[in-house]
């Protein structure tokens, strides 16, 4: 069998395959054989029934397609076998299998071209020495005081008022019912909005509590007075049937308390946390938020290195790899929303699927080419993780979730992947200069490129029509 490479875009190599003229007539043979052994032609016993009257019956065209099935089936395969070509994924036919049919002839020869795809060649072009710019995130400290002051409003004890009326920042007991508002020229009976009644009900009278409108109408109030509320339903809203539509409820303030608040000192942190002081307590969220925003910085300039990276790299890819990462992001997706007890079925309709697809191709695309880039990188600088590190990484996930049942095998596969690019980008880093810009700097400077950029197509497609009009 002679076979002739070629390289083909999108990571393919394209075959030429020619199949010796025995082999077309050793399969055709077979293929009779096989249809004379298992054909049913009345009249005649299975296997007896005389080749003419056979071919006369099943008709050439089909005889010489299955033939030529297995002859391209096979012949592929050993193509592929023969030029030791690390193919993936399924092989595609790129000649027509019509016309191999009219021009196939059991006993001569039979050429035909097929294309496989294969691991894509990465050019990495100069991955040493890169320059950007990352984001730099800074913790807020008045991040400490806004949790403080959450923590104390939680632990404050509700004081009944008399002889005033509620404001803002109160807590006032209600009996409340709600109906839909008819839209002018409709007809009928307000209509009950599902669950919207309550009795000796708690409100917190603050602004972004509840329905538009609803919070504002019982501030004022005195107990014992009863009121009529219009309010609004925000849109887009949780319960689409209720989304954007005007409501009306009836209101009767039973109760006014205010909130006594714990003084902010060390006995508020005894209660609060498990440390002994205030300050202790404040020591240990400027921790954790400065950790926070260092672990964010980081990324940032993990981000930043990799997308630097890719615009120095040339990756062609095949169609069969994109196909394949899709798969895996469709299915962590509907393994996600399964373990939240949605219905994956309903969800992942024919309709939906291939518009998922779509969409989830351009992010499939980035993450491979991240992958195949860095695994460039590791194989030209010779990076590798060490038995020792995969090791101690597998055990403290075993003392993570030792409620849970780990495969020892997948666990080591994904540390393993995990610890190698983690090391492939902190040596990336190591060679990089990094400038570190105040956090939104970037994303604005994006999104000002973005809509000049919007702004001039516009224009050029004014020009256009100006000059089709002229």
């Amino acid at each position: 069998m002679k076979v002739t490479q070629e390289k083909l875009p999108a990571s393919q190599i394209g075959l030429e395959i020619e199949i010796t003229p025995e082999q077309t007539k050793k399969t055709y043979e077979e293929v009779v054989k096989n249809f004379a052994r298992t054909i049913n032609i009345p009249g005649f016993r299975k296997g007896k029934v005389p080749r003419p009257i056979l071919l006369q019956s099943l008709g050439s065209t089909r005889v010489k397609a299955t033939a030529l099935e297995e002859l391209i089936q096979d012949g592929i395969k050993k193509a592929i076998e023969q030029e030791d070509i690390p193919a993936i994924g399924q092989p595609q036919l790129r000649s027509s299998f019509d016309e191999l049919v009219n021009a196939y002839e059991p006993g001569k020869s039979l050429t035909f071209n097929a294309a496989v795809d294969v691991e894509p060649e990465v050019k990495l072009g100069d991955y040493q020495g890169l320059q950007f710019k990352a984001e730099e995130i800074k913790y807020d400290p008045k991040r400490i005081d806004e949790v403080l002051e959450q923590e104390r409003q939680q632990m404050a004890t509700l004081i009944p008022v008399e002889g005033r009326a509620t404001q803002i920042g109160d807590v006032a007991v209600v009996d409340f019912k709600g109906v839909l508002v008819k839209a002018e020229g409709e007809e009928g009976e307000p209509e009950p909005i599902p669950g919207g009644e309550g009795t000796d009900f708690q409100v917190e009278l603050q602004q972004d509590q509840f329905i538009p409108g609803f919070v504002d109408g019982i501030v004022g109030m005195n107990p014992g007075e009863t009121k009529e509320i219009s309010a609004q339903f925000p849109e887009p809203y949780a319960n689409e049937e209720l989304s954007g539509k005007p409501a009306l409820f009836t209101v009767t303030l039973k109760e006014i308390k205010e909130k006594e608040l714990p003084e902010l000192d060390d006995d508020f942190a005894k209660e609060a946390s498990e440390f002994e002081t205030l300050t202790e307590l404040r020591n240990s969220l400027e921790e954790r938020f400065q950790k926070e925003a260092d672990e964010k910085t980081k990324n940032n300039k993990q981000e930043a290195l990799l997308d630097e990276l890719l615009t120095k790299a040339e990756v062609d890819l095949p169609e069969t790899m994109i196909d394949q990462e899709v798969d895996a992001m469709l299915t962590q997706t509907a393994i996600r929303l399964s373990q939240q007890g949605l219905d994956v079925k309903k969800l992942f309709t024919k309709d939906v699927i291939p518009r998922l697809r779509e969409q989830s191709r351009s992010e499939a695309i980035e993450r491979i080419k991240r992958s195949v880039t860095l695994q460039k990188v590791a194989s030209q600088e010779s990076i590798k993780t060490s038995e020792e590190e995969i090791n101690g990484r597998i055990q403290e996930l075993i003392k993570e979730y030792s409620d849970s049942d780990i495969d020892p095998q997948r666990a080591r596969s994904v540390v393993e992947n995990e610890l190698l690019t983690e090391k492939i980008i902190d040596w990336l880093l190591e060679k990089s200069s990094v400038e570190l810009v105040p956090e939104g700097s970037l994303s604005t400077a994006e999104e000002t490129e973005s809509e000049t950029s919007s702004e001039t197509s516009e224009d050029e497609e004014q020009e256009a029509t100006v000059s089709q009009e002229g």
